[in-house]
């Protein structure tokens, strides 16, 4: 489906604010690589809604301070998983 970019930049921006969703999310809801949700958000929505632009700027912040504890919490739950089944087989 082809957008209209000032269309699609305005969608993606919504979505993430409504949903506090990161850029991954965001691709793959829409069907869209990351590199054009980042470039949307990041540059062209700059150009078409500026304040939209701001609101969007303040998830992926926040997003990106938060990361660190998505990757930890993966992590254990991946080794918590393995040990589980290491278990299970002796």
């Amino acid at each position: 489906m082809r957008w209209n970019v000032e269309e699609r930049c305005v969608t993606l921006a919504n979505f993430i604010i409504e949903n506090g969703a990161t850029v991954r999310k965001a691709a793959k809801r829409f069907g869209i690589s990351k590199s054009t949700v980042h470039k949307d958000i990041t540059e062209r929505l700059r150009v078409y809604n500026h304040s939209l632009y701001n609101d969007v700027k303040k998830v992926l912040e926040l997003n990106k301070c938060e990361r660190h504890l998505r990757g930890g919490a993966a992590t254990r739950e991946k080794y918590k998983k393995k040990s589980e089944t290491a278990g299970k087989l002796n």
